[in-house]
């Protein structure tokens, strides 16, 4: 296959919808998040921290202090798409990212979630 191939797939390619975490592996700590592109947010994630960017300043202090070994990114949930045309994902995403934010709690001492979030 050529380049030109490779690259149409890419971008035609359905990208995984779901549910992530950035886990501090040295004190437990959290940050999760929702994203329509996983792989993309993932790397995101991973860049700006790197960089010495990441907007969450207690997650940027730690990943400083303890050092990218300490940090894993993974996938917590995956959206299931229905294959319907004009499909949304936002509602059944949000309501994804709850049950996880629910279930883990990561705020406070255990993660660098601000706080729960209220439906707007």
């Amino acid at each position: 296959m050529d380049r030109k191939a490779r690259i149409r797939d890419y971008r035609e390619s359905r990208r995984p919808i779901g549910v992530f975490q950035v886990r501090n592996m040295a004190n437990g700590k959290r940050l999760v998040g929702k994203s329509t592109d996983l792989p993309a947010m993932l790397n995101r994630q991973r860049w700006q921290l790197s960089m010495g960017m990441h907007t969450n300043v207690t997650l940027q202090q730690e990943w400083n202090e303890y050092g990218e070994n300490a940090f894993v990114f993974e996938v917590l949930d995956v959206l299931t798409v229905p294959e319907q045309p004009g499909y949304d994902p936002t509602d059944d995403l949000r309501a994804l990212e709850e049950i996880w934010l629910d279930k883990l709690r990561p705020f406070g001492d255990r993660g660098y979630n601000t706080g729960p979030k209220r439906p707007s």
